[in-house]
């Protein structure tokens, strides 16, 4: 199928990198004009490029998820340049990790706000928006640490657990409101982002650190039951189908996408 979201308007924070970057191309790529939020703002801009050189329509928006007045910002400039938001993909995200007796309060801390205030304050102002147009769905990108726990990223694993009850909590409040919004989180399992490089000590290629490429094939292979890393554009199609009208009857789950790694 083509055209999945057709003339939707769809905002994803961390969209320069990553799965944020994957999620803003399909989007783009089945129709929606988009949005795409994120600090590092040479790779953002590099991104609508792309989309627009690809026939898609895309602006790029230098935003901190943890500032409330940057919310504030980014969704006035939606509302004059748009009237209204269909989909908000909240996956902006950071994870440190390390023993929780040894971890900064600090870090704690950068984990929660980017993790959870984040995806906070994206429905808190992008929720009325969403109403005024009458629906709309919201995807708030986790992880399966949030519904799985591994040592050494206590502070991760309790931001992505929270991100999933926050998420049903406010998909049965749209629910009562009877306002057309639906709220999903997805969680990707392992997947060859450079979230990893700081959770397990790896780099991209020609770095100087382990590659990500190699360790996280040799990890996936023994942790992951399907036996490799997930793609890119596995992880942007459940975003897709998330943010589609396909999913119209779909609120307050979790998506998984992780080759069967929560369950083994």
């Amino acid at each position: 199928m083509a055209g999945r979201v057709e003339g939707k308007i769809a905002l994803v924070t961390g969209a320069a990198n990553g799965i944020g970057r994957a999620a803003a191309l399909t989007l783009a790529r089945e129709g929606a004009s988009v949005v795409a939020t994120d600090l590092a703002q040479d790779p953002g801009e590099a991104l609508v490029r792309e989309i627009e050189q690809s026939g898609g329509r895309a602006v790029f928006m230098v935003h901190d998820v943890t500032c409330e007045d940057d919310w504030r910002r980014v969704i006035a400039e939606v509302r004059a340049r748009f009237t209204r938001l269909d989909v908000l993909v909240n996956n902006a995200g950071v994870g440190l990790s390390g023993a929780v007796t040894e971890m900064a309060l600090d870090d704690w801390r950068r984990q929660m706000a980017v993790n959870v205030d984040g995806p906070f304050l994206g429905v808190k102002h992008g929720l009325p928006l969403m109403r005024e147009g009458g629906g709309g769905s919201i995807v708030n990108v986790s992880s399966i640490a949030g519904i799985k726990a591994s040592p050494n990223v206590s502070g991760y694993c309790a931001s992505k657990g929270a991100v999933r009850l926050f998420t049903k909590s406010v998909a049965l409040e749209c629910a009562a409101a009877k306002d057309g919004v639906r709220v999903n989180s997805l969680h990707p399992g392992v997947v060859e982002t450079a979230i990893w490089d700081t959770l397990i000590g790896t780099g991209p290629a020609g770095s100087n650190a382990r590659p990500r490429s190699s360790t996280l094939a040799s990890f996936t292979a023994q942790a992951v039951p399907l036996g490799r890393p997930g793609r890119l554009d596995e992880i942007a199609a459940g975003i897709l189908w998330l943010a589609s009208d396909e999913s119209s009857y779909v609120s307050g789950t979790e998506l998984v996408i992780d080759g069967a790694r929560s369950i083994a």
